[in-house]
């Protein structure tokens, strides 16, 4: 009897990308390629950090969603990824795709929605591409990213050890109802850390701890052991372990680790904030 077909399904998300991935042709100006937040490309006294990252309808946000939220989240995906480099946003290019059919007040209020992120977090949007899709077909919109860090402050996924703390900037869940559409991606948060006490090891939580951290001990070779109990989380979220770690929360932030005997006291960054 012949085997069915190996599915997208079957296999994964990592492990597509992991199959997809391994033996990539480099560039010599590669100095980190895939299987952390970003690429990391020689670049004079400056690393440049390269990112490209998507959101499609029904996925990462439904028809009736406000479309300025759409273009919010669209380009603050590419930044929190800068951000958990340690790095800096500098330029950006936006594809969209849609059916020919699609409301052109949708279409311009994504664009001001990008535009408004740009703004708030410096990026230069630079140029793109449109095109059209099938009709029934979901919109997408896909960013490319570059950024800039010094190399003294670029921090990777896999330099976690065994005994550091692993920590979170903000507060965890409620992307059902909505957090992900309003995220404030942690940059200056990321910064300060990179400047003023450098993590071991740093990413983007933008699928949850359920999934993203087993990717940072992946990455850093080591296992990790995590207290449900302690995790900052919006009143909304589940509160038992085990829907806690089966369901994305939705929070866009970085994970820290440092040795926990030097966790750095005079965090100036308000623990409060909404998103």
């Amino acid at each position: 009897m012949k085997r069915p077909a190996l599915t997208l399904k079957d296999l994964g998300e990592d492990e597509i990308v992991r199959r997809l991935t391994r033996q990539l042709p480099l560039s010599g100006r590669t100095l980190v390629g895939a299987g952390d937040d970003c690429a990391v490309l020689g670049n004079g006294p400056a690393h440049q950090l390269f990112k490209t990252d998507c959101v499609t309808e029904h996925i990462h946000f439904l028809p009736e969603t406000p479309p300025q939220k759409i273009g919010w989240k669209a380009l603050c995906r590419c930044i929190s990824d800068i951000a958990a480099m340690g790095g800096l946003p500098t330029e950006a290019v936006i594809t969209i795709a849609a059916p020919k059919s699609t409301p052109w007040a949708r279409l311009s209020g994504i664009y001001a929605g990008l535009r408004r992120a740009s703004q708030r977090y410096g990026v230069g949007l630079v140029g793109g591409e449109t095109s059209s899709l099938p009709e029934g077909t979901p919109l997408f919109i896909s960013v490319a990213m570059l950024g800039s860090v010094e190399p003294r402050r670029l921090v990777l996924r896999s330099g976690g050890r065994p005994g550091h703390a692993v920590m979170v900037t903000g507060v965890l869940g409620g992307s059902i109802h909505g957090w992900h559409l309003n995220f404030l991606p942690r940059l200056h948060e990321a910064r300060w850390l990179t400047q003023h006490f450098k993590p071991s090891a740093m990413m983007d939580l933008s699928d949850g701890p359920a999934q993203d951290l087993p990717r940072l001990a992946t990455a850093s070779q080591c296992g990790f052991e995590l207290y449900p109990t302690h995790l900052p989380r919006r009143r909304a979220t589940v509160s038992t372990r085990t829907r806690m770690m089966r369901a994305p929360l939705g929070a866009k932030m970085a994970a820290n680790t440092w040795p926990e005997r030097t966790t750095p006291r005079k965090w100036p960054h308000s623990s409060n904030r909404s998103s």
